[in-house]
């Protein structure tokens, strides 16, 4: 089936959708596989057809909402945070808190994952590579919280050259360390713990677009006070806005 047809059909109920994909994968051997990787996983083929058909119609629904965002020698872009894709692609955040999704992942990692806090405007977040030399640097997706951070990033469209490029096992003692990369395809997953993977976006050629979305699991939602403060702060310059992260409740 192609995204076409089945975004001409009924939008998907986002949790039956994920256990039937789920039902179909050997997750006994990817869980073996995560570990040897050091907490890594890279499947070409994750989503069903019809779920990516919903997240590619959720980029059309949020590209007017992106902020941009610039650091110089580290990254450039553009961001869109779960607080605006609650408010025009809800279904998003369905995908996000399907309890198939997350006991799955669960079960990859080894360890009960939990929801990010609703405050949190990385718990669920598309990330827009739209112009020249839109990039991100060498970095961790470093846990501000009590326990660990899982990302889950998976590839909506990619119409580009970049690559994901990574090193494993750089903060495992005894273990050197090993280099790859790869293209994340629409529907594609990458799993890892934020905290063991050293990695970055090689930069956006001329006419060039790539958008991804990344979700973010937590084994203890707690943080301590001034953690929250620099994590709100790098939010806030590096990805969001300040209007976004520092937004009242509503």
């Amino acid at each position: 089936m192609s995204l076409a047809d089945a975004g001409s059909r009924a939008p998907p109920n986002a949790d039956e959708a994920m256990t039937s994909r789920l039902a179909a994968l050997s997750t006994g051997s990817l869980r073996r596989e995560f570990a040897e990787q050091g907490a890594f996983l890279h499947l070409r083929e994750f989503l069903a057809p019809d779920i990516t058909a919903q997240l590619v119609s959720a980029v059309a629904a949020l590209t007017a909402s992106v902020n941009r965002n610039y650091l110089p020698g580290h990254k450039q872009g553009g961001s869109v945070s779960r607080h605006t894709i609650d408010r025009l692609a809800p279904f998003i955040g369905d995908l996000y808190r399907s309890p198939g999704l997350i006991g799955w992942l669960g079960e990859l990692a080894g360890e009960r994952l939990q929801l990010s806090p609703p405050a949190d405007p990385h718990a669920y977040a598309l990330y827009f590579y739209t112009r020249a030399g839109d990039h991100i640097g060498w970095h961790y997706d470093t846990s501000y919280y009590a326990g660990r951070r899982y990302t889950l990033l998976i590839g909506v469209i990619d119409e580009s050259t970049c690559l994901l490029e990574y090193q494993l096992h750089t903060r495992d003692p005894g273990k050197s360390s090993v280099p790859g990369s790869l293209k994340i395809p629409p529907g594609g997953l990458v799993f890892f713990d934020g905290d063991k993977l050293r990695h970055r976006i090689t930069p956006l050629a001329e006419g060039e677009r790539r958008v991804s979305l990344t979700f973010e699991y937590v084994t203890d939602p707690r943080m301590r006070l001034w953690r929250r403060v620099i994590s709100n702060m790098k939010d806030a310059v590096a990805y969001f806005g300040f209007r976004q992260v520092f937004r009242r409740p509503s």
